[in-house]
Formats: structure tokens, C-alpha cells, sequence
């Protein structure tokens, strides 16, 4: 009898997938992406973990019996999970407060497709939330939803409330930490397909993507590249002569000739400098508003500090000012060297909590650059959630905003500063990614 209900819940899958392709053939690699198992703990709906669909059978013939679009829009419900990544996103975030945010982005989705197979969903209090959503962002991406709900704060009441108005999947499968590099492996999987159904509703299937725009949306933010955060630090960085090998300006052909036939008497040496650039003076900000979260600043921070200890951007004399701001400025601690930054980063506690100004920091800036302190400014980096006052006036250096999600559109950033995305997943990356180089300590004295 099991076996003849897992069969039946099967055959109820493939019929869900096959409707929904003749729908939205644009979403086809996406649809099929997942392979279908019964079991996996879920009883009273559909999972996944990113590369398996697990159902129930007696839950599926109960859904189907009430209505075929029940159970197209819960399979597309799951697909577009994966499609938009939500569960590599996960890690580093309050996980019923993404959860939620991740259904209510992927139903904002299933409410827009006008399609027959999907029925009809749209509950005035879903509705009244959407709006709510709208009014402070363009694209009901997950993200935008959670940064809501984190300023919001709901009661466990009001929680539950939303959760029924958008529960469709059991996401307990989401938190499986066993091995890290499959889960990167299954990311990397889903941004392929996204990248994949981007250009096809972008060109041959444009045409037949009827009421997608909101898939289309989402998939485009999805689909971005992932930031390098090292790489963006390089951006401040000034050139300079350091005592190394200089590979490139160096023939081994001579060095080579000379060995073999002079008596191991080369006729080049390879040079002993090499122009490299490197970061030496920066400010760094940190938003300490009651809006910016402690654990994600000191995210932030220890980011930063694994990549400023490894070798080849960062030098061993540093000149590096940490300012803490919310409305005023609450700190400014300068760090002259790399022991010096790490027992900062044993110390460390946020000072602030009051709004958001980012003017004092430009400021403060200035009036030390007047009384000739930071003379040799490369930039300025603010780690903020964006929703501040900001300065009217490009100063003097570059300047760049680094939003751990993209911020309202209600604060838009000043077309003269240079924007960073820089999600709790990227910012752990980069940092482990920092930890594999060789240390700081490596260098030789200059």
C-alpha cells in the first residue's frame, strides 16, 4: 500500500512539472532540476535540500484531489527556491525570520504568473503585505523582505500569522551543514541554471514569458556574480617598490644560458624589487545605528582583518582609522600594525544605537586631513545598512558604501560613491578564503 502511494505521489510530480513546462517553458532546466524521493522526514508537505524534491504521497493525492493548481503551485513554490538560491543564503541569517522572507518572495512571484494551471491565491492580508513590501523596494527579493522584517521585529503572534499566509515547504532540509563543499557545489549548480533562464526569457523566450517580469526580476538578482571582497580592497590600494623577485621583468632564458655554459655563472640576476600596490592608509566605518546588527559588523571585521593580514595587498606598516558612527561619531581608533588590529578585534564592542548620519564621518575626515593626518587618504569604506543621511559633496577620496543586502530605494547612494553588496555568506567566504594565505608575519622586514 506505501509503495503504491509513493508511486501514485510520483506520477502526481511528473504530471505537476510536465503542466507547468507547457506553461512557462522558460523555466525548464529549473523544473527539472530536482529528482523526486519519497520520505525525507516530510509528512504534511514538500521539501527539498537543494538537489532532491521529497514528498509524501498521501499528502500529494489529498492536494491533488482538492485541485490541480494546489499542487503546480507547490512544486513551482520549491523550484523557485532553488532557482533563487535562497538556501545557500541562508547561512549567517535568523533562519524563521529568512524562512519567511523566502516564502513570502517566492508566493509575491506565484501571484503575478497569470497562468490558469496556478489558480489563484492572492488573501487580502497577503495582499495588504505585499503592498507594505512595495512601498520601501522595487523587486520583492527575499533579502528586501528580511531586511523588513529585522527592523520590524514581529511578535511571535504576528509571526506564525505570516507564515500561514505563505507556507507551502518544510525548509528544515536547508540546514544541513555536513559537507561544505557540496553545498557550494549545489550553489554554483543553481546560479548556472539561473544564468541559463535569464537568457532565455531575455531572448528566444521572451516572447512566451508572459506575466514573468517578476520571475525575471528575481533571477537577475540572483544570477549576479559573487563579490571579491579582496579584490574590491585592492581599489585603495597606492603603488609602491617592495623588496621581492620581480618575475615578470625577469628571463630565465640568459639566466638559464649562462648556468649551462659559463659554469653556473648566470648572465642575469633576477631584480630585487618589485612595484606592487598595496594599502597603507584607509578609514574604515562602521554604522553602529540601532538598524546595523553587532554580529554582522563584527563579521565585517574579522573579513577584514583576514584579508589585510595575508601578503601580497596589504603592507606591514599600516595607518588604519576604524571610526564607529550612528548620528554622531562615537570612536575613532587608529591601528598602526597587524597585532595592533588583532587585539582591537578581541576588544571590540559597538558604541551607538541612535540613527543614521554618515555626514560626522566625512567631517571628522576632514578636519584631520586639514590638521595634516591622513595626508596620504587612499579611501573610505562605510559598512552600513544604507538607510542614513548622506553627504551632499564628493570629498577628496574614494568612497564606498558596503551593504550586507541591497538597501531601501527610499535611501538611494550618491552617484559619486562606489557600492558594494557583501551578504553574511559572501562576507564568510572571503574570510576563509583570506585564512588559506600566507600571513603577514611571512614578510621580510622593509
Amino acid at each position: 500500500m506505501e509503495a503504491d502511494m509513493e508511486r501514485l505521489g510520483q506520477d502526481i510530480l511528473f504530471a505537476a512539472r510536465n503542466e507547468l513546462y507547457m506553461a512557462m517553458p522558460y523555466l525548464d532546466m529549473a523544473l527539472c532540476a530536482l529528482r523526486f524521493e519519497p520520505g525525507g522526514g516530510v509528512t504534511l508537505s514538500l521539501a527539498t535540500d537543494g538537489e532532491t524534491l521529497y514528498y509524501d504521497g498521501h499528502y500529494l493525492a489529498d492536494r491533488y484531489l482538492r485541485g490541480r493548481a494546489a499542487v503546480n503551485r507547490g512544486y513551482l513554490h520549491v523550484v523557485l527556491h532553488g532557482l533563487l538560491r535562497h538556501i545557500a543564503k541562508k547561512h549567517g541569517r535568523d533562519a524563521a525570520l529568512w524562512d519567511l522572507a523566502c516564502d513570502a518572495a517566492v508566493e509575491s512571484i506565484l501571484d503575478e504568473l497569470a497562468y490558469p494551471c496556478l489558480g489563484t491565491a492572492t488573501a487580502p492580508a497577503r495582499q495588504k503585505f505585499f503592498n507594505a513590501c512595495r512601498a520601501e523596494m522595487k523587486v520583492l527579493t527575499a533579502e528586501g523582505i528580511y531586511r523588513r522584517l529585522l527592523l520590524e521585529k514581529p511578535s511571535e503572534y504576528e509571526l506564525a500569522q505570516l507564515q500561514r499566509l505563505f507556507f507551502q515547504d518544510d525548509h528544515g532540509l536547508w540546514d544541513r551543514k555536513e559537507d561544505r563543499e557540496q553545498s557550494k557545489r549545489q550553489d554554483e549548480s543553481w546560479k548556472g541554471v539561473a544564468e541559463r533562464t535569464q537568457t532565455a526569457m531575455e531572448t528566444v523566450l521572451a516572447g512566451k514569458a508572459e506575466g514573468g517580469e517578476a520571475v525575471l526580476e528575481q533571477v537577475r538578482v540572483s544570477a549576479r556574480d559573487d563579490v571579491d571582497y579582496r579584490a574590491f580592497l585592492r581599489r585603495f590600494a597606492a603603488p609602491r617598490e617592495v623588496m621581492a623577485a620581480d618575475g615578470d621583468a625577469f628571463d630565465y632564458i640568459y639566466y638559464t644560458y649562462g648556468l649551462t655554459h659559463y659554469g653556473n655563472m648566470p648572465l642575469i640576476e633576477p631584480p630585487e624589487t618589485r612595484e606592487e600596490r598595496r594599502v597603507e592608509q584607509l578609514v574604515i566605518a562602521i554604522d553602529t545605528s540601532m538598524s546595523t546588527s553587532g554580529a554582522l559588523v563584527r563579521e565585517f571585521l574579522r573579513c577584514t582583518y583576514a584579508i589585510l593580514r595575508t601578503t601580497e595587498s596589504f603592507t606591514r606598516r599600516l595607518d588604519i582609522h576604524i571610526v564607529q558612527c550612528d548620528d554622531q561619531l562615537r570612536s575613532d581608533d587608529a591601528i598602526h600594525s597587524m597585532d595592533e588590529l588583532s587585539a582591537y578585534m578581541d576588544a571590540f564592542t559597538l558604541s551607538g544605537g541612535s540613527a543614521t548620519d554618515f555626514r560626522p564621518v566625512f567631517e571628522h575626515v576632514a578636519e584631520a586631513q586639514e590638521h595634516g593626518r591622513l595626508a596620504d587618504l587612499r579611501g573610505l569604506i562605510y559598512f552600513t545598512d544604507g538607510m542614513g543621511v548622506y553627504p551632499e559633496k564628493r570629498p577628496h577620496y574614494d568612497t564606498a558604501f558596503v551593504f550586507p543586502q541591497e538597501p531601501p530605494a527610499s535611501f538611494p547612494t550618491p552617484p559619486w560613491a562606489i557600492r558594494l553588496i557583501l551578504p553574511p555568506e559572501e562576507l564568510e567566504r572571503a574570510g576563509e578564503a583570506a585564512e588559506w594565505d600566507e600571513p603577514l608575519d611571512a614578510m621580510p622586514e622593509l
